[in-house]
């Protein structure tokens, strides 16, 4: 991120050892260690924010799209069956060879 090699790294502890001390260079260490630790969860925070925002406005746009390319009454329409007519009874006549007299009961007209 810095690009921070090894020589800096050195130099860097050499001149706090000179500022500082050596009788109070471990507790300043350990709150600086304590502050770069707080700063990059801080920072994972923010960054994992950003993700899910971007991700939520992604999926917003994809369903947007979706919405507008194919709606979902016109795909419930197409796999929908067409709707037959029921055909109408006809009424049966006299003529047509079915025998409706009274006299005769169902179950002979069936057999004859």
């Amino acid at each position: 991120m810095f690009d921070i090699g090894f020589s800096e790294l050195v130099m860097v502890a050499v001149v706090a050892l000179l500022v500082i001390g050596p009788k109070d260079l471990p507790r300043v260490a350990r709150i600086a260690g304590l502050w770069v630790g707080r700063a990059r969860r801080s920072l994972a925070v923010v960054k994992d924010e950003i993700d899910r925002e971007f991700k939520a406005q992604e999926l917003k746009e994809m369903l947007q799209r979706q919405a507008l390319s194919n709606p979902v009454e016109h795909i419930i329409e197409e796999t929908r069956p067409p709707l037959r007519p029921a055909p109408d009874p006809a009424p049966e006549h006299p003529a047509s060879g079915a025998d409706l007299s009274p006299s005769r009961p169902a179950a002979d007209a069936r057999k004859g």
